[in-house]
């Protein structure tokens, strides 16, 4: 098929090299400058709208402005190529996918929200899970496409917020296991339990889980090295609030995650990976000046 690809950071990038060995055609764009040998195959184009033009284009760019600046103010739905298919795989909004998929719908366009579960390293091996959801014939349309993207894809309906809501609250679970953890330091260190022990102790009974295991080792070794930067992290608690506001909820574990993603923010430390905050946490670091001393 001939794909159109916007958006190559590192998940963009491993994501649009699995389309290629797939033996797809993939015409990219990305808002900053690629190198070509760091996409072989890769055919890169000057404008977004040439991504269009194809029968199928995957969008994966950081949030919901840089969406709508880069594809609806610069009116790409209307310019498309006729019967093409946007798969949104970025984690956006419940109100913007709604919008998006209305948007789409008078432009005679298929819209399917996709948006993955899994790091850089997970998407480049094709092991992602994808959550699907749109209608049943848009998502038929670019099934053979994600098939070499991931390892499962969970279809979850024909609303495209239903995989939007799902994306931001897995996000916000994994956030509150991260914490729920650096709370666990913080009382086992207290009386000299160290954080290894403590956490082989919990993944062999209670615990034992994915988000666990990964985030038990970045904090057992106060490695932070971005997987998932803070500040995107950031930018997610800020959209399950949002849909949380929508509904008329508060969410208490919600908010203590969200204000802990904002304090490292603040720090400074919006670059270093989310689980950061668990060390913010242990420290009982609040500000970048504090962390600095330590």
């Amino acid at each position: 098929m001939q794909v159109g690809f916007i958006g190559l950071g590192s998940m963009g990038s491993a994501m649009a090299l699995n389309l290629v060995k797939a033996g797809h055609e993939v015409r990219a764009w990305n808002r900053g400058r690629v190198a070509q040998d760091r996409v072989p195959g890769v055919t890169l184009v000057q404008l977004a709208a040439d991504a269009f033009q194809a029968d199928a284009v995957f969008t994966m760019l950081s949030d919901d402005p840089a969406i709508r600046e880069v594809i609806l103010d610069a009116g790409l739905l209307a310019r498309a190529r006729p019967g093409l298919t946007h798969v949104v795989t970025s984690t956006i909004s419940v109100a913007f996918a709604r919008e998006l998929e209305s948007l789409h719908e008078e432009a005679g366009l298929g819209y399917v929200s996709a948006p993955v579960l899994g790091r850089p390293n997970v998407a480049a091996s094709g092991q992602l899970n994808i959550l699907a959801s749109g209608k049943a014939e848009a998502v038929a349309a670019i099934e053979p496409l994600l098939a070499p993207l991931s390892q499962k894809v969970w279809t979850l309906g024909e609303d495209p917020a239903r995989a939007n809501a799902a994306k931001i609250a897995c996000n916000m679970m994994i956030a509150m296991a991260i914490e729920a953890m650096a709370e666990g330091v913080v009382l086992t260190e207290s009386v000299g339990l160290g954080r290894a022990d403590f956490f082989d102790l919990i993944l062999g009974t209670l615990f034992s889980g994915r988000a666990y295991e990964t985030y038990s080792v970045q904090i057992t070794e106060r490695s932070f090295e971005p997987g998932f930067k803070a500040k995107l992290a950031l930018k997610d608690m800020c959209l399950a609030t949002e849909a949380s506001n929508q509904i008329g909820r508060t969410l208490p574990m919600l908010e203590a995650v969200r204000e802990g993603l904002s304090k490292a923010v603040s720090a400074g430390l919006g670059e270093k990976d989310w689980s950061i905050m668990a060390d913010m946490t242990v420290r009982d670091i609040t500000i970048a000046t504090d962390f600095d001393q330590h």
